[in-house]
């Protein structure tokens, strides 16, 4: 679809200059959430229980991170899927236990744009840091952590998850600089997430109600004890290597260094992109490789790094890799530069990897985000990545439900190798990234011929009350920010209705992208308002809710009416 032909699949759209804060749910409102879908729906977040997964007694998927023991080897990259508590819970219920969660840095007040995600085809984004402040990111990674410990032991869950749902990790992410790491709001962050007993102590009085048997849990103070750390384009590798021993040294880390797809060169990056792969639209920015840090360079720097951490006890990874730099040719996100993921990333990290491999000390862990999907994870996990985390794939419909399938194959490829374990299969089928390299650079699976496929479209617009009802909205929705009620009355057109908590929406675009009808479900669906003070700072249409009724609305009479009527017959909030 070229940039007209979606301008007029959403008429009316003006992407430049928005913003959307994201306003997080409180713990007590989640725990309200889940009681009453679960109770009405067998859902939590909107997820259906046959999305969840539990482990299978025969066949351990579990792996160590940096030494520390993950009951399965997949989990969200830091991004739109692991900056809410409810982000993690449902990655959790899919089967992730690798958490790497969304970057801190000390600027915690960015206005980003929108549109801020482009999942049409491929993959981009101009979205790089949290949408919150550093304190809120630090209240949702506890409130996670914590609703996590209360699910494990809550009954009507055990027959979905098993008894044992296995160990997770929560990786932390920072960013950008020296300066920005070593200040006191992200070493404040960094020490919290080390001991968040503070703010676990706070958070118990709102496990109240049916949950109250839960506020006296023994809650892990201990939130995260290794970091991915993220870097700009253009970070000088000294910048790199001080930042690693700052966060080595001041905070007793093991770390993980992010590394850039232009380490490849643009002359080979660009050949695989456009000439291999055959994405010519895509602009690979030149002047970004010039500016980053060189192969040998990085190869140098790995070796170090991963000396001068183990000299003083700790442990060393690389992550494969950002996203790739790209101009804005298709001018529907409003920068002027974006960021590529998805299938031709998968491709450009795993030939990085393949380059990379015979160069590696063989203790440094290398993980990995590049469109993974369910249909590479097996064979990019032969290689010797460990984990796979994953973003892009989750932005498409279906969102956290892609997951479980995900190790359910994985599951099933151990079981047909005659293996009983992950680490089994891969110490007798461990394939090398050279060999995979070349074959999907050459195989078609991930040119754009194969990739070019646009969303589904029919010829309706798209209104307030009755649509299509093909739930793309809620499961590409990151935040869990849309659900559905069943339309309780006749004279209502459709029989699902589909709603936004406007508090969890950063209108960042992929609802639209992925909704078959002419128009933005973000804008035009009810918008449900909790907060008084975020109702009345905007301007759209809107429905402040309390106790489960309309108490305050920016549209019509009618439409207060008929959203009022809906929330009595299913609210998520009551």
């Amino acid at each position: 679809m070229t940039q007209a032909t979606l301008t007029s699949h959403h008429p009316g759209f003006q992407p430049f200059g928005r913003t959307a804060p994201l306003t997080p749910m409180s713990l007590s409102q989640l725990l309200e959430r889940i009681e009453h879908e679960w109770s009405t729906r067998k859902k939590i977040f909107d997820l259906p229980t046959a999305r969840y997964w539990r482990r299978d007694p025969d066949v351990d998927l579990g792996f160590e991170f940096l030494g520390r023991r993950c009951a399965t080897p997949i989990g969200p990259a830091a991004g739109p899927h692991s900056q809410l508590a409810e982000n993690i819970v449902l990655s959790w219920l899919g089967g992730a236990r690798l958490f790497e969660l969304k970057t801190v840095q000390i600027l915690d007040d960015l206005e980003i744009k929108r549109p801020c995600i482009d999942m049409q085809t491929i993959g981009y984004n101009i979205e790089w840091s949290q949408e919150l402040t550093v304190g809120q990111s630090l209240t949702e990674y506890v409130k996670a952590s914590m609703l996590l410990r209360i699910l494990q032991d809550w009954e009507p869950l055990q027959e979905f998850i098993g008894p044992d749902p296995g160990p997770h990790v929560f990786d932390m992410s920072v960013g950008y600089d020296l300066a920005g790491i070593s200040g006191p709001k992200v070493g404040g962050f960094i020490r919290s997430m080390r001991d968040a007993s503070a703010e676990i102590d706070a958070l118990r009085g709102q496990i109240t109600g049916s949950w109250a048997r839960f506020a006296d849990l023994d809650f892990d103070t201990h939130m995260a004890d290794t970091l991915t750390l993220s870097t700009f384009h253009g970070c000088p590798p000294d910048e790199i290597e001080g930042i690693t021993k700052h966060l080595i040294d001041e905070h007793d880390l093991d770390v993980i260094v992010k590394l850039n797809p232009t380490l490849l060169g643009y002359e080979t990056v660009a050949q695989i992109v456009n000439d291999e792969l055959g994405y010519t639209d895509v602009s690979v920015k030149e002047q970004a490789f010039a500016d980053d840090l060189q192969f040998d360079r990085g190869v140098e720097l790995i070796s170090q790094l991963n000396d001068y951490a183990k000299e003083r006890g700790k442990r060393f990874g690389i992550k494969l890799t950002n996203t790739l730099v790209v101009n804005n040719t298709k001018e529907w996100m409003p920068e002027d530069t974006m960021y590529l993921s998805g299938p031709p990333l998968h491709v450009v990290a795993m030939s990085l990897f393949a380059r990379l491999q015979p160069h590696l000390p063989a203790d440094v862990m290398v993980s990995f985000s590049a469109g993974i999907t369910k249909d590479n994870l097996v064979d990019a996990l032969a290689t010797g990545i460990n984990p796979a985390t994953i973003c892009s794939d989750l932005l498409k419909p279906g969102g956290y439900g892609r997951l479980a399938p995900m190790l359910r194959d994985l599951t099933k490829a151990i079981e047909e190798s005659g293996c009983s374990s992950l680490r089994e299969w891969r110490e007798t089928h461990s394939v090398s990234a050279a060999d995979y390299s070349a074959r999907i650079r050459s195989d078609g699976t991930y040119a754009h011929s194969a990739n070019e496929k646009l969303p589904r479209e029919v010829d309706h617009t798209l209104e307030m009350f009755g649509c299509v009802a093909c739930n793309f909205c809620i499961t590409v929705c990151p935040n869990d920010a849309f659900f559905n009620i069943t339309s309780p009355q006749d004279h209502i057109e459709g029989r699902q209705q589909y709603l936004v908590l406007a508090e969890l929406c950063n209108e960042c675009g992929n609802c639209m992208t992925f909704c078959p009808e002419d128009g933005d479900p973000a804008q035009i669906k009810p918008k449900l308002y909790t907060d008084p003070d975020v109702f009345r700072a905007r301007r759209d249409q809107g429905f402040l809710v309390r106790d489960g009724e309309v108490v305050e609305s920016r549209s019509s009479d009618a439409a207060a009416e008929v959203v009022a009527e809906l929330l009595r017959s299913g609210n998520p909030l009551s």
